[in-house]
């Protein structure tokens, strides 16, 4: 039987395989963080028809006379280039602008994605479109410890920032140095103890000859100041809470003396939260407070081309990817994290429309292969008549 009948044979598989991967690109162009694949051709075994002789004294040498047996599919590669950005607005949409993978749990088996397409469950856990379970750290005390064991991200819906007490306060501002000696000045301020219960701290500013007097209603502190800068005591002790003096003035005419703030609070309930470029969950608190809640991991391989998929755009691990260096946004050979952005398929249309007129186009040529073989066989049957 006629070699090329083979060779047109597996021209067709392989260009039928190119079609494939080719037409599952295109099905892919709008799949969140879908790379697209491309194969890769190489020939088949080759028969020898005649050896190379090595040169003699009297015949020169000659080079091995080889026929290929066709074609076949030597890999399918994986392009990982960074796909376009597409602006969402929603929080928790996620985009890894640079290398790194998402860590997800499906069942039991850790999963990766570049799908940054998450949400918030009943439980409060963070899941994919397809309920995986995100991976990362939870805070302790409102610290991450990277280096841990890996757990599922959860929003606490009912989480409180507790209570400061107020050990320091601040006041800032201008005593008027040509105020009449008896003029006073009041200013208060909200205070907390240790349980978060509010309490008025009231300082009375009082002129005097030689400056200024300020007191709590149990002690009192003298102010002077030299060509309207404060030359001493820089801070008082009032209820307990020590209050700096350095920013006060005492230039003429302004009365812009104020308590600038402290450092207690009251207990507070989760009212928000937002994702930083490094993967920190961050809830906002009704007493002004920010704490850190979680934090995503990010995966990185030393390659990504040898993953498996998983299907629903996720990835697992293979024998030729490496093993997983697990670590936050912004960490070496990871990259930083958008929030409310998606990371668009990398899909080229118009290099794979390129790329399915050629597979159409090898396809029709190695049936053309076939067709002509079949002629060849025909003549030959023709020959006894």
């Amino acid at each position: 039987m006629l070699r090329s009948l083979y060779a047109g044979i597996s021209g067709l598989r392989s260009h039928q395989t190119m079609l494939d991967v080719t037409g599952n690109n295109i099905a892919n162009v709008n799949t969140t963080g879908f790379k697209a694949s491309a194969v890769q051709f190489q020939t088949s075994l080759s028969q020898i028809v005649q050896n190379s002789r090595v040169a003699q004294a009297d015949a020169g040498g000659t080079n091995p006379a080889q026929v290929g047996l066709g074609v076949q599919v030597a890999g399918i590669r994986t392009n990982f280039a960074q796909g376009s950005t597409q602006a969402t607005g929603v929080p928790t949409d996620l985009m890894i602008a640079g290398d790194g993978f998402f860590v997800v749990r499906s069942g039991a088996e850790t999963l990766y994605t570049r799908n940054g397409s998450f949400g918030f469950d009943a439980a409060g856990r963070m899941v994919t479109a397809d309920g995986a379970l995100v991976q990362g750290w939870a805070a302790q005390n409102g610290q991450i410890a990277t280096g841990g064991p890996l757990s599922d991200i959860s929003l606490p819906v009912g989480a409180t920032s507790p209570a400061t007490a107020t050990t320091t306060a601040r006041v800032a501002g201008n005593l008027p140095s040509d105020a009449a000696v008896g003029d006073t000045l009041a200013r208060d301020i909200t205070v907390h103890d240790a349980e978060g219960t509010a309490s008025l701290l009231s300082l009375t500013f009082t002129r005097t000859a030689t400056g200024w007097d300020v007191t709590d209603g149990t002690a009192t502190t003298s102010l002077t100041f030299t060509d309207g800068e404060l030359t001493g005591p820089a801070s008082l002790t009032a209820g307990g809470v020590t209050v700096d003096l350095s920013d006060v003035t005492g230039y003429a005419d302004l009365r812009t003396v104020a308590i600038a703030g402290q450092n207690g609070r009251a207990a507070g309930s989760l009212l928000s939260y937002s994702i930083s470029a490094d993967g920190s969950l961050i809830g906002a608190f009704s007493n002004g407070a920010s704490e850190v809640l979680a934090q995503l991991a990010l995966a990185s391989f030393d390659n990504p081309e040898g993953l498996e998929k998983a299907g629903a755009s996720q990835y697992r691990s293979g024998a030729n990817s490496g093993d997983p260096a697990v670590g936050p946004a912004g960490a070496d050979g990871i990259g930083s994290l958008v929030s409310g952005a998606l990371e668009m398929s990398n899909v080229d249309l118009s290099q794979e429309f390129t790329n399915l007129i050629v597979a159409q186009r090898g396809f029709q040529a190695n049936a053309r292969i076939i067709t002509t073989s079949d002629e060849v066989l025909q003549e030959l049957t023709n020959l006894k008549r």
